[in-house]
Parts: structure tokens; C-alpha cells; sequence
């Protein structure tokens, strides 16, 4: 018997940023490394990933980071948490080459012995009692694998995203009867993604999705523009294998995606014919691109397909426009954050054409499994506890019910938080005996650099309030204000029309700079200061707002200036 502790740094009570931890006898075991993708209110942060604190103070211990699939929530993190921690990666074929690729977008030297390639048939020990086991998982990306820790207490199933559609292709079947094994052995806990656990509905399923394309791609008389995300390698391949039977010419659109495609292509899990394969040229007055047999692929991630998608309608893209006779097909369903960037794609897109498909997201084939995929997966495992992850507080509820429906008492269903510590004692839970120290850290473009509390709220004053800049020349031998003061308005007024405020920020700064320039000595800090403080001040008391005040102070020395004038 053994002391088993599961913590979460992320995924937990989120959409993203997925990092769990199983720690045994004084071994770490990490499970997936992503990132998460900011809302729109966090001004100029790219992306989220998890406070590594932790783990770095226990960096010795960790055995290994193993990486379940390929997709930013599960893999995005894993740059950074490099720069900080040296280990072994653990990861499918498909799964590693989409990381390597990563990391040398990031320029980021790696060593190649410290990636590892597993398959559903590896089993990793760690000492005498621990042993690692993965087994397949049906998703929209090839080779995604759940990870299972087989411990003296039991197995811990940790599933990451799955689905159970039968008609998926053979690189993303699912291999129902290991976990049938993993159930015979006997199962501890059951860490189960939670997203899809409030969809009641029956999602679309395979077959359905490609017969809904089938009557597009048949019917279209002109171009048809699919908008697709790069890492949805499934319907990437569905919509190829359609256009293919139809002789359609294919074209791909999108850096990020033509790399993750031929990643596919090298190593055997996408199939496009080079006789299908449309290499397009920059539109010109003799080439326009305009085939009426050309199907064109417009992916990338998050908001990149609406991105491209408006500039192809603008007339502004290099490679395509769309006019009135185009079909445009939408599969994408917009991430959180970028919900208003796809409405008015989809607005301006029917400025130049009526002809689009929008894709309800009941009749896509889901990546995330739904309640009774859920419950088809406990009663396989039939784990003695159900740990709800991989998804916000919302979805970890509705698991909770449904894992009700089929018998779980609630004292058997731990829904927890980011930091908490669950400990199973002795094959018993025995409740979250402490917390471990998590968070979020806001990445500004490549550096790993947290943008921090302070910085954020400043970009959140300058979008709301604007910033005003105070200048002035100021004689720090005679103590007298040689220029100005000026005063520069960014966003917050309209200097013209409020001369009255702008007279009295001067007043201000001329009352502040009186009681300074009395002194022998200028503390320029306390100046500076005290210029910030009255003049918020009276800004709040007259405009209600806050706008981010810099006072710029120029030491200058009048006859220096003279001197170098003459």
C-alpha cells in the first residue's frame, strides 16, 4: 500500500492550461503541459500557462513529463516549462514531432535523448511498484493516448480528451478492450475530462459530418472555402478524402497548418494525392485563382481562419478573393474570447457572398465525450473514485450528476480545484489534506516573461481611461519651470473641447511645483509623485474616470542651453 497525492497546477475549473500531477513516494509523475488563450480583456497578453513554482522546487523529484495528444491546451505549455525544468518527455509519435515543431518555432535547443516515443504497447517502470501504460483514445487528432499509472492501490486513468464513435478511422480507434484490463485489475480513480458532460444531446457523428459534406461538395458549382482549425486533423482528412472522390483540386492556406499537415503526411496519417494538390500563386491581373474546381482549406488556430477569412472578403488577401459565386463553409466553433471576431467575420463575409454553410455544432463531430460517452466510460473502468478534470466548475457539476445516475455516491465523486491536494491512503481517499501554490502566468510575445498584476491593470486603464502626459523644463539651479507645463491627452479627452480641465491640470502642477522648487534639494521622486496624486485626483472628482498619468520632468539648465544656442 501507498500514499498517492493528485494535484492539478491547471485545467481544473478552466478551459485550458491542462497540467496534472500524480505524486507517489516522494515521485512526480506530470500529465500534459498546455497553455490556455487569453480573453479579450487581457490587453496584449498572447497566452496563459501555469505557475511552475512548485514543481521547480521539487524538480528532483519529477520522473517525467508524459504528453497524452497534440493539441495547445495539452502541449502549449510545455516551452516554458523547459526553461525552467529539465526532464524526460514521454509522448506518440505524432504527438512528439508536433512538440519538436513547436519548440523550433520558439527557438528553443532541445536534446534529442530526452524525448521518449510510446505506444499503447510500452510499459514504463518506476521502481518496484509503478508502472506507466497508455492506451488509444478516439479524438480529432491522430494518436492521442489516455496514460495509465498502475500503483500497489490500483490503476489512476487519466483519459485526457476522448470520444466513443465507432466510425472513426483506424489511427484514432479506440481501444476499448485495454481499458476492459485496466477494469479487471482494478481501478483507483478515474480522471475523466468533463467538458462535453452538460451535452445531453447525441453529437454528430462521423458519417453524418461526411454526408452533410458530401451534398456540399457535390453541389457547389464554383470554389467552396472550408474554414477548418489546424490541429482538427480529422475533418482536415474528411474534407480531402470528399473533394478527392469529386476530382476536386485542393488548396491549403495557413503556415501554422501547412506544418502540422505535412507532419501528417510524413508520417502516415493524411492522405492527399499530389494530383489533387493546387498550388496556388499571389493574384495578379493574369491569375485570379479562381478555379470552379477548387477546394480551398482555410485553417489555423483560434482566430486565425476568421482572420483570413475577412481579408479574403475585403479583397486584400494575396492568394484568394471571395466573390458571389464561392461557397463558404464555417466548421469552425470560436474559441473563448473570440466569439466576436467570428460573428463579424460571418457579417462581412455576406457582404460579398450569401452562399455560406455554417455547420451547427450538434452536427460536428465532437472531440470531448458527451454524458453518455461518460458513463460508457465509468462503467468500462468501474473506478472506485471519479475525479472530474479538464474542464470549469460547470462541467465538473454535470459529471458529477451523471456519474450519479449510474450508482457513484457523492462521497465517491471529488470535484476539486487548481492546487488542491487529493490523498488516497491505503487505497482510501482520505480527503485534500493541503494545496499546492498555482496560478496563471501571462505570456507578452516569445519571452517568459509574467506581464504581471500591475502591468495588467495599467493596459486595462489605458483601453478604459486613456493616459495624459504632463511635461515640463524645469531649472533645477534657479528652481524655476523654464517650459510648460504641456499637457498630452491619449484617449482619455479632447483637449480642444475641455480647455477648462486641461487650464486646471496646469494650476495644479503649477501649486505642486511651488512647494518643490522651495526647497534646497528637488526630490524629483516625491515631485513626480505628488503631481500623479493631485492631479487623479481632481480628474476622478471632475470626470469620474482614471486615466494613467506620467509626469515628465526635464532637469535643464538654462545657461547650458544658452551656451550651446550661441
Amino acid at each position: 500500500m501507498s500514499k498517492i497525492n493528485f494535484f492539478a497546477l491547471g485545467g481544473i475549473q478552466e478551459n485550458g492550461k491542462n497540467l496534472y500531477c500524480i505524486e507517489i513516494d516522494n515521485q512526480i509523475f506530470v500529465l500534459d503541459c498546455g497553455l490556455k488563450y487569453p480573453t479579450s480583456e487581457l490587453y496584449g497578453v498572447d497566452t496563459i500557462v501555469n505557475d511552475f513554482t512548485y514543481l521547480v522546487e521539487n524538480k528532483d523529484k519529477i520522473q517525467g513529463l508524459f504528453l497524452s495528444h497534440a493539441h495547445d491546451d495539452h502541449i502549449g505549455g510545455v516551452f516554458h516549462f523547459l526553461k525552467e525544468i529539465k526532464t524526460k518527455i514521454y509522448g506518440s509519435r505524432f504527438t512528439l514531432a508536433v512538440l519538436k515543431e513547436r519548440l523550433k518555432d520558439d527557438e528553443f535547443e532541445y536534446d534529442q535523448s530526452m524525448f521518449y516515443e510510446v505506444t499503447p504497447k510500452t510499459a514504463l517502470k518506476f521502481g518496484e511498484d509503478i508502472t506507466i501504460r497508455f492506451f488509444e483514445v478516439a479524438h480529432n487528432i491522430p494518436e492521442c493516448l489516455g496514460i495509465a499509472i498502475k500503483t500497489l492501490d490500483g490503476y489512476i486513468i487519466y483519459t485526457s480528451n476522448y470520444n466513443f464513435d465507432q466510425n472513426s478511422k483506424i489511427n484514432y480507434a479506440h481501444m476499448i478492450r485495454s481499458l476492459a484490463v485496466f477494469s479487471k485489475e482494478g481501478v483507483l480513480a478515474l480522471l475523466t475530462e468533463s467538458l462535453g458532460a452538460n451535452n445531453e444531446q447525441s453529437r454528430g457523428t462521423i458519417l453524418e459530418f461526411k454526408t452533410r459534406l458530401t451534398n456540399i461538395i457535390s453541389q457547389a458549382t464554383n470554389r467552396i472555402i472550408f474554414s477548418a482549425f489546424s490541429s482538427d486533423l480529422l475533418r482536415i482528412q474528411l474534407i480531402i478524402d470528399i473533394a478527392v472522390q469529386h476530382n476536386k483540386k485542393i488548396a491549403i492556406i495557413g503556415r501554422k497548418t501547412q506544418k502540422i499537415v505535412n507532419q501528417g503526411i510524413e508520417l502516415g496519417f493524411l492522405n492527399i494525392p499530389q494530383a489533387n494538390l493546387a498550388n496556388l500563386r499571389y493574384i495578379d491581373d493574369k491569375n485570379k485563382n479562381d478555379d470552379k474546381n477548387l477546394v480551398v482549406l482555410v485553417a489555423g488556430a483560434r482566430h486565425e481562419p476568421y482572420f483570413m477569412l475577412q481579408r479574403m472578403s475585403k479583397q486584400i488577401d494575396r492568394l484568394i478573393h471571395i466573390n458571389s459565386n464561392d461557397t463558404i463553409v464555417i466548421l469552425t466553433k470560436p474559441y473563448l474570447g473570440t466569439e466576436k471576431m467570428a460573428a463579424r467575420t460571418l457579417d462581412i463575409i455576406y457582404h460579398y457572398t450569401s452562399n455560406v454553410k455554417e455547420f451547427n455544432p450538434t452536427l460536428l463531430p465532437m472531440s470531448s465525450a458527451n454524458r453518455e460517452e461518460i458513463k460508457q466510460m465509468i462503467n468500462i473502468l468501474k473506478p472506485k473514485y471519479v475525479v472530474p478534470i479538464i474542464g470549469e466548475y460547470r462541467h465538473q457539476y454535470a459529471l458529477r450528476i451523471v456519474a450519479n445516475c449510474i450508482g457513484y455516491d457523492d462521497d465517491r465523486i471529488i470535484i476539486a480545484d487548481n492546487g488542491d491536494v487529493l490523498t488516497f491512503d491505503n487505497a482510501k481517499y482520505i480527503g485534500i489534506t493541503t494545496e499546492v501554490p498555482c496560478g496563471e502566468v501571462y505570456i507578452d510575445g516569445k519571452a517568459f516573461k509574467d506581464v504581471g498584476d500591475v502591468v495588467m491593470r495599467d493596459r486595462e486603464l489605458l483601453a478604459d481611461d486613456g493616459v495624459l502626459l504632463i511635461t515640463a523644463n524645469i531649472n533645477p539651479r534657479t528652481k524655476t519651470v523654464l517650459v510648460g507645463p504641456e499637457v498630452v491627452s491619449r484617449g482619455f479627452i479632447y483637449a480642444r473641447e475641455n480647455e477648462d480641465v486641461i487650464k486646471s491640470i496646469k494650476e495644479i502642477f503649477m501649486l505642486v511645483a511651488s512647494r518643490f522648487l522651495t526647497t534646497k534639494f528637488i526630490n524629483w521622486s516625491d515631485f513626480k509623485t505628488e503631481i500623479k496624486n493631485e492631479i487623479s485626483h481632481y480628474i476622478y472628482k471632475s470626470t469620474k474616470r482614471n486615466p494613467i498619468i506620467i509626469p515628465v520632468l526635464i532637469s535643464t539648465d538654462l545657461d547650458l542651453v544658452k551656451k550651446i544656442t550661441s
